[in-house]
């Protein structure tokens, strides 16, 4: 059976995933960029934005994994956009432009669906009010056989993991302190019973951690 993986997904120390207070012009809230920053320079995110260039160390070796052998996308509303509660603009397309990075179906949950957006370079966006285990069920059809990622937010990922679907789970530890926002561990005690765990340091500061189910 298909893998369900999540890659890339940064923390603050005290295990925020974001800040508070998202809006439009703010993605993760108070946080701004800083849990992206070690990302913003390499590579992998150079690439998906049509440049070229960017560090090769191991910031990089970690994140590029996270395309490969996906066939399908599962994130939370609040990845997705900033509205709340009905939507009142239907023409939001998310934050990433008319050509999303994903470039497979994304299966975006929220308790008020609206019609399937379909973008340029592969990515349809399909709008789900389900569990996750029946949000899984249709992402893995979607994906054809290959591997369904869990790209958040921490509400989200949290939810898989109380669920017990996730197969790999990359967190990236940043060594900032938020203070308030949406934690990723909350009422998760003894998670780490259920995977073999990794990490590597970089240069950059933040510590890669990898949990894979035992």
């Amino acid at each position: 059976m298909s893998l369900v993986r999540v890659h890339n997904f940064s923390i603050s120390l005290d295990g925020y995933g974001t800040g508070e207070g998202q809006t439009l012009d703010e993605p993760f809230g108070h946080a701004g960029h800083r849990l992206h920053e070690w990302f913003f320079g390499t590579r992998t995110f150079r690439r998906m934005q049509g440049k070229e260039g960017g560090d090769t160390g191991v910031d990089d070796a970690m994140a590029r994994a996270w395309a490969d052998d996906i066939g399908a996308e599962i994130m939370g509303r609040n990845k997705f956009g900033p509205q709340r509660g009905a939507w009142q603009d239907e023409e939001w397309k998310g934050w990433w432009g008319p050509n999303p990075p994903f470039h497979t179906p994304v299966f975006v949950l929220t308790h008020h669906p609206r019609p399937t957006l379909e973008m340029a370079g592969g990515t349809t966006f399909h709008f789900l009010d389900a569990t996750p285990e029946e949000a899984l069920r249709q992402a893995r059809e979607a994906a054809g056989g290959k591997d369904v990622r869990i790209g958040g937010g921490p509400r989200t990922v949290r939810a898989f993991l109380e669920a017990n679907l996730i197969d790999h789970l990359h967190v990236v530890v940043v060594p900032i302190v938020l203070g308030r926002g949406e934690p990723l561990w909350a009422g998760l005690e003894g998670l780490e019973g259920r995977f073999r765990t990794e990490a590597v340091s970089s240069p950059s500061g933040v510590t890669h951690l990898t949990f894979t189910r035992r």
